[in-house]
């Protein structure tokens, strides 16, 4: 299945996103310290990417896609990527000696 390419509304979703972080991390500040940011400010902060989170949900639930991927470090390995082998094949499991039959 090939990927579609985002709307023009996703990409501006994303834009609007990723500068609205940029600002919370730019502004975050030591913990004890008065944050720059007003509580309302904040508050709205969090709302805006709210929204966004859900329209973005809409968005590729219309369009088919599946939004259950998270973030993952590059070293980890995917779930494709494991190869499963029965201990019985591996040599590492000790065969169990035949008794007979009492």
């Amino acid at each position: 299945m090939a990927e579609q390419d985002p709307s023009r509304e996703e990409i501006m979703l994303l834009a609007v996103k990723k500068t609205l972080t940029r600002i919370i991390k730019d502004t975050a500040t030591p913990p004890g310290m008065i944050h720059p940011l007003k509580e309302g400010t904040l508050r709205e902060l969090r709302d805006c990417l709210l929204l966004i989170s859900e329209r973005e949900q809409e968005l590729a639930r219309e369009a088919g896609r599946v939004m259950s991927e998270r973030p993952r470090f590059t070293d980890e390995p995917r779930a494709r990527d494991n190869v499963v082998i029965p201990l019985e094949s591996s040599g590492l499991m000790k065969k169990k000696p035949k008794t007979p039959d009492a």
